[in-house]
């Protein structure tokens, strides 16, 4: 079967969690946050009849973990996943889980040996072209991770040419120069969320010190939130964790060069 969605497994119609992840494009490892943490909730009686953890490898021979779910199991997974192609999504799973378990009752009679090997071809066929995308994602991903390890290894004068750089592409992802200082803005609400920390206070002291030490005006009136971020390894390591995950949130190739905005 071609895009199958939802496929045979012990006689029970389940889909897994790579399809859900490559269905609803989302990252392989938060649909399995969002599936232990139903598995959490639902109870071991529950849990241990529609949600079966295996592994599978890919091509490069690395295992990870997937789920398999049944369709009560799937429907608690993405009961919050609620934005327009997400309910159209579901829709088709529902569809999908309706007509293979018709599937399976109509085939409670003997099979020949021929169909039994045509099915397990197709289901394997099918689940080779999953495999493909979500590794092609996570190799994409690993990508940009390397590069933000480069990022760190930077001084500090470099570092904030590569964030800048960054910033203004996401920018230019959501819309062009007019997104920029919501982007900036969305970046230091997420570090202060995470580090617990409050740029403004930050930079109102380091003002109020430039100003007891003499220094003059000038300069300190061009002290802003990024000289706060650089003054502290914490902030700067934590600061550039944020800006990757928004460049990879919003599709940012951190190859290409791009003009700064200061």
């Amino acid at each position: 079967m071609k895009n199958q969605l939802v496929f045979i497994k012990k006689n029970n119609a389940v889909t897994d969690s790579l399809t859900i992840a490559e269905m609803f494009g989302k990252n392989h490892d938060d649909v399995l946050k969002d599936v232990r943490k139903q598995v959490e909730y639902a109870g071991k009686e529950f849990s241990l009849g529609n949600f079966s953890e295996s592994k599978y490898t890919n091509s490069r021979g690395r295992t990870y973990p997937k789920y398999d779910l049944t369709e009560e199991a799937f429907t608690l997974v993405v009961f919050g996943y609620n934005t327009k192609e997400a309910v159209q999504t579901k829709i088709k799973f529902i569809k999908e889980f309706k007509r293979m378990k018709e599937y399976i009752q109509n085939q409670q009679q003997p099979k020949t040996q021929l169909e039994a090997l045509q099915c397990t071809v197709n289901q394997m066929v099918e689940q080779e072209r999953r495999l493909t995308v979500v590794e092609n994602r996570l190799v994409e991903t690993e990508k940009n991770q390397d590069r933000i390890t480069e990022i760190l290894s930077l001084n500090p004068t470099e570092w904030r040419k590569k964030v800048n750089n960054l910033i203004n592409k996401i920018a230019q992802a959501r819309g062009g120069f007019q997104a920029y200082h919501d982007v900036r803005n969305e970046s230091y609400e997420a570090l202060e969320d995470r580090a617990n920390a409050k740029l403004s206070v930050r930079l109102t002291n380091k003002k109020g010190k430039m100003a007891l030490e003499g220094v003059a005006k000038s300069r300190i009136h061009k002290v802003n939130k990024m000289d706060v971020i650089a003054d502290d390894t914490r902030l700067t390591e934590i600061y550039l964790a944020v800006v990757k995950e928004m460049a990879i949130k919003y599709g940012v190739n951190l190859n290409n060069s791009s003009k700064e905005i200061s």
